[in-house]
C-alpha cells in the first residue's frame, strides 16, 4: 500500500494545489482575524494606558479593499473548483470502461472481456479509466486516496468516475460512506500494471464478454420472446435502442442510456413507451445488478450482433 500523500493520478496534483490554495487562505484569514482580537485585547484591555478616545474616521477605500479582495479570492477558488469538478465529471470519449458492483462488504469488478474480479482492479498506465458503479443494496463510496477520486455509488443508480494512474503500483481501495458493521474492512486493491503488461492480463483471464452473457441472459430470462424479430408480442423494438430518444405513453421523450434501460428491466411500469401496454413483468428482486449490467452491455452492442442473437 502507498502513503496517501502519494500523487498517483494526472488529477491528483489539481486537487492537492486547490485544498493548498484552501488552507493557505483559510490560514490567513484565521490568522488576521484572530491575530487583530488578540492585539486589541491586550491593547485595550482594562487598565490599560491606551488611548480610549472617540474617533469617527471613515474610509471608502479601506472598507472596499477588505470587503472585495477577499470576496475575488474566494470566488475565484470557486471557479477553479468548479473547473476541476467538470474536468472529473467529463471522461475522455477513449477511456476503458469498466464495471463496478458494490455489494455488503466487498466490491465487484467486470471488465467488457469477461474478467471479473473482487475487492481488486486492475488497470493500465497512463490510459483513462472510467468506471460505471452501481450498488447491490446500501449507498457506498469508491474512494481511492492516492488517486485523489472518490464517488457514491448508489443503489438502482448508475454513478460514474475517471482516472488516468500515473504511477505503477498497488493502492487502496476503500468505501468512505458508512454501510453497515464490515464497512471498515470493505477494502480493495486497484493495481497499476504497464499497457503492455494489462493487455496481456486481460487476454489470460478473457472468458465470456459482458455483452455474450448479457445475450444468453436474454434469452433465458425470456426477453426474446417478447422483443425478438418474430414474436407475436406486440413490444418495442430493442434493436440499436440505446442513445435513442424515446417518447413516453405520459407524452415526455427521454433518452434511452445506461439509467434509462436498467429502469425499463427494473422498473417497466415507471417509464412506459407510448403505444404499448404495461405488461412487462419486473425483474426487481429476481435478478442482481451485475445480470442488469450485463444485460445493458448486450443492449448497447451493435445492431448487427443484436441481430444476430435474434436468429
Amino acid at each position: 500500500m502507498m502513503p496517501t500523500t502519494l500523487q498517483a493520478s494526472s488529477i491528483a496534483p489539481d486537487i492537492d494545489a486547490l485544498f493548498n490554495a484552501m488552507l493557505v487562505l483559510s490560514s490567513v484569514v484565521v490568522v488576521g482575524v484572530f491575530g487583530t482580537m488578540i492585539v486589541f485585547c491586550v491593547r485595550y484591555r482594562r487598565g490599560s494606558p491606551a488611548d480610549r478616545t472617540e474617533r469617527k474616521n471613515q474610509s471608502l477605500a479601506v472598507e472596499l479593499t477588505w470587503t472585495l479582495v477577499p470576496l475575488a479570492l474566494f470566488i475565484g477558488l470557486f471557479g477553479w473548483s468548479i473547473g476541476l469538478w467538470q474536468r472529473l465529471q467529463t471522461p475522455p470519449a477513449d477511456a476503458a470502461v469498466i464495471y463496478v458492483v458494490a455489494k455488503q462488504w466487498m466490491w465487484k469488478a467486470q471488465h467488457p472481456n469477461g474478467q471479473r474480479e473482487i475487492n481488486a482492479l486492475h488497470v493500465p498506465l497512463g490510459q483513462p479509466v472510467r468506471l460505471v458503479m452501481t450498488s447491490e443494496d446500501v449507498i457506498h463510496s469508491f474512494y481511492v486516496p492516492a488517486f485523489r477520486v472518490k464517488q457514491d455509488v448508489l443503489p438502482g443508480r448508475y454513478t460514474q468516475l475517471w482516472f488516468t494512474a500515473t504511477r505503477l503500483g498497488h493502492f487502496t481501495l476503500f468505501c468512505a460512506e458508512f454501510c453497515g458493521t464490515d464497512h471498515a474492512a470493505m477494502q480493495g486493491d486497484v493495481e497499476v500494471l504497464p499497457p503492455g503488461l494489462y493487455a496481456q492480463w486481460l487476454e489470460r483471464h478473457a472468458s465470456a464478454t459482458l455483452a455474450s452473457r448479457g445475450a444468453s441472459l436474454f434469452r433465458q430470462l425470456g426477453c426474446s420472446g417478447c422483443h425478438g424479430g418474430q414474436s407475436t408480442v406486440h413490444a418495442p423494438d430493442l434493436n440499436g435502442l440505446y442513445g435513442r430518444t424515446v417518447a413516453l405513453s405520459d407524452g415526455s421523450h427521454i433518452v434511452a442510456d445506461d439509467r434509462y434501460l436498467h429502469d425499463s428491466i427494473m422498473l417497466p411500469a415507471l417509464q412506459v413507451v407510448a403505444g404499448y401496454a404495461p405488461i412487462m413483468p419486473s425483474y426487481q428482486g429476481r435478478i442482481g445488478e451485475e445480470d442488469v449490467l450485463a444485460l445493458v452491455a448486450y443492449l448497447k452492442s451493435p445492431a448487427r450482433e443484436y441481430a444476430h442473437e435474434q436468429q
